[in-house]
């Protein structure tokens, strides 16, 4: 018998009634000691769950309250998925090769359809080929349709086979942007339960989303998070999200932002503040009253950062700032008041005073935070304007005077893209101004700058023309190129001759300067590893130097037409300024006015796509490809073995090191193997187009100039060596060689290995390449969970493994890691054979969260494990 009262309760809004959880008559004054975040998984798991089960996990999440910490699991069933195009596809690829396999079982393909609704935006493949141009827009749209056309064929064929998926066109923003405008509610509608009664529930919004920066909508209150598509597969085939009861870290506001600083700026400085913290895999709850001083704008821009702060979450509770925003982009004041009598009612409204209990706290000062920028190779290395040049001689000393008038170090790239920081239309509104300052003193970018801006949301150009700026952006080459990522992942485009004589003759640096929200190495253009990320409005500042190098503080920005120094202050808008154009180009009607526009894309709904439940297939495309990981036969990579290390890496290998999106070179291996296939080689288009096809990206593993194989020094881009054979081959070669000879590989990393985006081929790639375990210092939490999604063990080693030497290439690695004595957290005892003859024996720790997630290693990954149960329901059918 369960310990609960009989449920649910009942809300009257407006002349309608709905069926709640009402979790301050459940449990009365110990809710108010609960964070937020674990308030709204409380209500989850009473909704949905029942008898002693429920019960249970209710006291384990009030067992918290004892030591802010808990190993115990509860299961999480989100409403709903969010997707963009490459990370969709290849986990809609996964899905279509699963269903051949279905039919080849003899069930029926059609049993495989997601059960929760799926969101897909077409968003991450807008490349800037054109700018500073009034048609950008058009040509990069026509260039985004051309090269991606039988990729857009197949999620048309997705969207019209699997119910419940729905596919958001080129031309209509960006994933979090739309969520954000458009998607979330706060307050979901629910449909009746099937005992006859007629009331909908009123229940959280919650999700989980394809990209590591779903916690955008945190900042409206909105609780959810970044997966791999692997994880995401099994929310959409029925299964919850398994969670040990997470460490939540309060994150104390106080104060206020002082005029001239943004909220990309208290981004920033929060990301810095928490990577020193340490809170990877935690949830972080913002509190106290300087919450109440940020809108809900600034504090999407500080929830979207969460994975570069480590964190799962960055959640804001919902208060008057969340109805404000709801108003300002058009949503229906029924559903307003249901969001307010509802979140009042549950005991989810943020009150600014209130102090729940935390795992611990981090307090941050706004009164405190001044213009930053961060770089320029990690988003957590903030620093003031004025440092920038030191820092900068910094990483590239004895650089080489620059040729033809070009500085030091030349802005190669200024770009105001990212949901991170344009779906903030304070934001986009103050660059407007420091456009329009520029243009009037006559003021242009250099010519070598390779300008942009890409918002996410297609309101922003009637907001900005309305508020009398656009014209004023344009002039100075900041025109809209398109509504999508662009830039911020990699789709960069050419940059300008001048930057590519100069890095074709090795002089000189090159430098980024982005409104995005990652600027590792090599991320936003293959030829640039120096970048700086900033608000919109020093986007422009630095384009208009066109010299990063520069001391913004002290040096002028550069020349007025009439010759005078034009000086930072000269160009920054004030607070008053900023408010004053934001209400004159406000609409509310605007945003589902101009995404409906948007959604009509033509061309895109003008593409043909197969009928059939089963995709066709075709061996000659160099795009899609049934993946061989999809099958029942593959088994598990658990057990007991000697291995060679097919890696060894140091610290921070990002996914985009694992797995690149960026421009495919066109004088790599990859290209070589695309064009002896019939691909021009001048227009390969960019890594993440290939996803749906396993043989392009198995070659695309480690593909990145910027990683370091310590096996052996010097080694080409992409390759290891061979260690029975001494021979240097490109790392999938050495893979395939390895499996023909029986052998097992691992790969060896230091910390935060596997940070960065969520992309699951970061872990399909090491799959392909038979890796059985992935033995690093620490893990990023996303990239964890992709490789258990893909049968791989993670392996995480203590700090004593830096005492010991490197692996090298004589070496072996024991692993003892059998299917019987896996667990969470379980001890995992790892030996480094040395090729002296001596051996070390490593403490290890399986980095295992979960049961489920030790089912899915037994399992093979999440594809066998779905399989396995999609035919078990099928077969338990035909018998009934």
């Amino acid at each position: 018998m369960s310990m609960l009262p009989t449920l649910p309760a009942h809300l009257d809004v407006n002349g309608r009634r709905f069926r709640i959880i009402d979790l301050p008559s459940l449990f009365g004054a110990h809710l108010g000691k609960l964070p937020l975040v674990l308030r709204i998984l409380l209500e989850n798991v009473v909704r949905n769950m029942d008898g002693d089960e429920r019960d249970a996990a209710v006291r384990a999440v009030f067992g918290w309250l004892d030591h802010g910490t808990s190993e115990a699991e509860i299961p999480f069933q989100p409403l709903r998925v969010l997707m963009h195009d490459t990370t969709s596809t290849p986990a809609l690829v996964d899905i279509a090769a699963m269903r051949n396999v279905l039919a080849e079982h003899g069930v029926d393909p059609e049993r495989l359809n997601p059960g929760v609704p799926v969101d897909v935006s077409v968003d991450h493949s807008l490349a800037v080929e054109a700018y500073a141009r009034p048609d950008a827009v058009m040509l990069n749209l026509r260039h985004e349709m051309r090269r991606n056309e039988e990729r857009y064929r197949f999620l048309r064929w997705a969207s019209a086979t699997l119910r419940g998926v729905r596919i958001h066109p080129p031309g209509t923003g960006i994933m979090h942007t739309i969520n954000l405008e458009q998607l979330a509610t706060v307050v979901a509608e629910a449909a009746p339960d099937s005992d006859g009664g007629a009331e909908r529930w009123a229940v959280p919004d919650t999700l989980i989303g394809t990209d590591s920066h779903t916690p955008m909508i945190n900042g409206i209150g909105v609780l959810g998070w970044g997966v791999g598509g692997l994880e995401a597969q099994t929310v959409m085939f029925g299964m919850p999200t398994m969670l040990r009861i997470p460490d939540v870290v309060g994150v104390r506001l106080t104060g206020m932002l002082a005029g001239g600083a943004s909220a990309t700026d208290l981004a920033l400085t929060v990301t810095q503040r928490l990577r020193e913290a340490g809170v990877t895999g935690d949830f972080v709850e913002f509190f106290g009253p300087g919450v109440a001083t940020l809108s809900a704008g600034d504090r999407a821009v500080v929830a979207n950062m969460a994975p570069e702060y480590g964190a799962t979450t960055g959640y804001f509770g919902v208060d008057h700032q969340t109805l404000a925003y709801l108003r300002a982009t058009g949503r229906r004041e029924d559903a307003v008041a249901l969001v307010e009598a509802y979140c009042r009612r549950a005991g989810l409204w943020f009150e600014p005073d209130a102090v729940p209990r935390y795992t611990r706290t981090v307090d941050i000062d706004l009164t405190a935070i001044g213009l930053h920028v961060a770089g320029p190779r990690r988003p957590q290395d903030l620093l003031p304007l004025a440092e920038v040049p030191a820092v900068l001689r910094g990483h590239a000393p004895g650089t080489a005077p620059a040729i033809g008038g070009l500085p030091e170090f030349p802005v190669a790239i200024a770009s105001i893209t990212s949901c991170t920081n344009t779906s903030d239309p304070r934001l986009l509104v103050a660059a407007g101004l420091v456009a329009r300052k520029a243009r009037a003193l006559g003021m242009k970018p250099a010519p070598w700058v390779k300008t942009s801006l890409a918002p996410g949301s297609p309101a922003a150009a009637s907001y900005l023309k309305r508020a009398g700026v656009l014209a004023d952006l344009e002039a100075i080459g900041f025109g809209i190129v398109g509504y999508g990522c662009a830039t911020c992942i990699g789709n960069s485009g050419a940059l300008t001759g001048p930057i590519r004589q100069l890095i074709g003759q090795g002089s000189g640096r090159p430098v980024a300067a982005l409104s995005g929200n990652r600027n590792f190495p090599g991320r936003i253009h293959p030829d640039l590893d120096l970048g700086f990320i900033m608000s919109p409005a020093l986007v422009i500042i630095f384009a208009l130097a066109g010299e990063a190098g520069k001391n913004f503080a002290g040096e002028p920005v550069g020349r007025s037409a009439a010759g005078k120094h034009v000086m930072l202050r000269d160009l920054w808008p004030t607070p008053e300024e900023i408010d004053a154009t934001l209400a004159a180009g406000l609409a509310p009607d605007d945003y589902r006015r101009d995404f409906a526009a948007a959604s009509k894309n033509p061309v895109w709904h003008a593409l043909d796509a197969p009928a059939s439940p089963l995709f066709p297939w075709d061996e000659r495309s160099n795009v899609l490809q049934r993946p061989p990981f999809a099958s029942l036969e593959a088994g598990s990579l658990l057990g007991n073995y000697s291995a060679y290390p097919l890696l060894v890496l140091g610290d921070d290998i990002t996914t985009d090191h694992i797995s690149p999106a960026s421009a495919i070179p066109p004088h790599s291996l990859v290209a070589d193997y695309l064009v002896a296939r019939g691909d021009d080689r001048g227009d390969l288009n960019v890594f993440a187009s290939r996803r749906g096809n396993w043989q392009v990206m198995l070659r695309a593993a480690f593909h990145n100039k910027n990683v370091v194989n310590l096996l052996r020094a010097g080694l080409p881009v992409a390759h290891t060596v061979h260690i029975p054979s001494g021979a240097a081959m490109p790392v999938w070669a050495a893979a395939a060689r390895y499996r023909e000879d029986g052998d097992a590989v691992v790969i060896v990393a230091g910390e935060r290995y596997g940070t960065g985006s969520s992309r699951d081929w970061a872990a399909k790639g090491v799959r392909l390449l038979n890796v059985r375990a992935v033995l690093a210092l620490s893990f990023e939490r996303i990239h964890r969970s992709n490789l258990i999604g893909m049968g791989i063990l993670p392996v995480r080693l203590p700090p004593s493994f830096r005492d010991l030497a490197p692996v090298a290439a004589g070496d072996r690695v024991e692993v003892l890691a059998d299917a019987a004595s896996i667990a969470p957290r379980c001890a995992v005892t790892v030996r480094i054979h040395r090729a002296g003859g001596t051996i070390d024996t490593i403490p290890a720790k399986a980095a295992v969260e979960t049961r489920l997630e030790v089912d899915l290693l037994k399992a093979g990954g999440v594809i066998p494990l779905i399989l396995a149960r999609t035919i078990e329901v099928s077969r338990k059918a035909s018998l009934s």
